[in-house]
């Protein structure tokens, strides 16, 4: 937690400096906190146009913020540590594994240099195909430029772009919504999932976690992708101008983007209701865990639905692919859920009462900064000085985690670890 403090505070020093803008003037204070924190928790929100207010000096700041955001600041430290041959210590590999949420300590120091490579090499890939699409419109210095910015923050679930409108001028080609959309997807498993996949064995040897991401995330998409095709492919001002080959491929791009990215080839203030109301859900859910993305994750939800059908069931034991969920699961599940919608409610309370604006405006913009995803309906450049440092905030405890951050200010030693009540039934339901 601290880490991404300092981190934040570092790039809010950065965006302060005259050389950073092109009007030499430099961010304001709460404009430079919110920039940086938006980049380091990866989450794309912005009051000012990146491509346009920044110099090339203050994008570079901005993308560094988002790689170190991505990568997890343990991640990049031990990365770091691990080049100039310094010994990871038995304390530090603790700290590690609490920040990578790595299930044993046994080959730690390994695991971050594979994970740091794994999406070093990705983010490489991703940029050099886009930069190849970029060339026939850029000179190959700007072109290689964007490339690899966008790369990074697609991988890096980001949102942030170069461009005047997120991807809206891209709508038509299919390369590069693919590509993006691709790098979200990849992105938002987790290099843990990546790394079981890579052998290519049958799905019904990979591990529990992974086969737990792949099913979730492949129905989040299906369900997001016919659900925007229902509501959107007759809308005019979104999909229903575009032929119906770039309406799926949008579509799809439109149901991996609330996984915490934040890109967008359509306005989002002109969707549906109901189809902000999907994307909303979409975002509270996110990413998986040990990935780039925000939200509760994909695992905590599935494990919800899965408890729910034991109790709907009568049954004493949450199962899943023929495995036992540990109790101990269950109940961070629920209390990152509880945890989670309870932020949410928070700061669209806070933002009611700091900004004019539509509860739908709020609440979006309080669950997009909540899952670090960076879509908007407009109103984050609109944002009072008081909304702007809430959107922060909740920002940056959707990328620490609700529950990290409960963690740390709670007592470390709780009052039912030495004293055991008496039980006692209620009624519930």
């Amino acid at each position: 937690m601290l880490g991404f403090a300092v981190a934040i505070a570092l790039g809010t020093v950065a965006l302060m400096l005259p050389v950073a803008t092109r009007d030499g003037q430099g961010l304001s204070l709460v404009d430079a906190l919110f920039t940086a924190t938006s980049a380091v928790c990866v989450t794309g929100l912005v009051v000012v146009n990146t491509a346009s207010h920044f110099t090339p000096f203050g994008q570079v700041v901005i993308l560094v913020l988002i790689q170190v955001g991505a990568l997890g600041i343990m991640t990049m430290s031990t990365f770091l540590a691990v080049l100039v041959g310094k010994r990871i210590s038995l304390r530090e590999r603790l700290v590690l594994q609490e920040a990578t949420g790595s299930l044993s300590l046994a080959g730690l120091v390994r695991l971050t240099r594979t994970i740091a490579l794994v999406a070093l090499t990705i983010e490489a890939a991703g940029a050099l195909v886009l930069t190849g699409r970029f060339a026939r419109t850029y000179p190959l210095p700007e072109a290689l430029y964007l490339g690899v910015f966008h790369s990074v923050s697609a991988f890096g679930n980001a949102g942030f772009d170069l461009f005047s409108a997120s991807l809206q001028g891209y709508a038509t080609d299919a390369l590069v919504v693919g590509v993006v959309t691709a790098l979200v997807v990849i992105g938002g498993l987790g290099v843990y999932v990546l790394l079981d996949l890579f052998p290519l064995r049958p799905f019904r040897r990979l591990g529990l976690h992974t086969r737990l991401v792949l099913v979730v995330t492949g129905v989040l998409l299906a369900m997001g992708v016919a659900a925007i095709l229902l509501f959107e492919a007759t809308n005019p001002r979104t999909l229903g101008a575009l032929p119906w080959g770039d309406r799926l491929v949008n579509s799809l791009l439109l149901s991996a983007t609330p996984r915490t990215a934040g890109f967008s080839t359509v306005p989002v203030a002109e969707m549906e209701p109901v189809t902000r109301f999907l994307v909303m859900i979409l975002m509270f859910v996110g990413g998986s865990p040990g990935s780039t993305a925000g939200g509760i994750k994909t695992t905590t939800l599935a494990t919800l639905v899965l408890a729910v059908r034991a109790a709907a069931t009568r049954r004493t034991e949450v199962c899943c692919f023929e495995r036992r969920f540990p109790r101990e699961v269950v109940e961070k599940a629920l209390a990152i859920f509880a945890m989670g919608a309870g932020l949410v409610a928070l700061s669209t309370m806070a933002l009611l009462i700091t900004e004019q604006a539509p509860l739908g405006d709020v609440l979006f913009e309080a669950v997009s900064a909540f899952g670090t995803v960076g879509l908007s309906t407009g109103l984050t450049s609109e944002l009072s000085a008081a909304g702007r440092l809430v959107v922060a905030a909740t920002m940056f405890v959707g990328r620490i985690g609700p529950l990290t951050l409960a963690i740390a200010i709670a007592q470390r030693r709780p009052v039912n670890a030495v004293v055991a009540y008496p039980e006692e039934r209620v009624m519930v339901g």
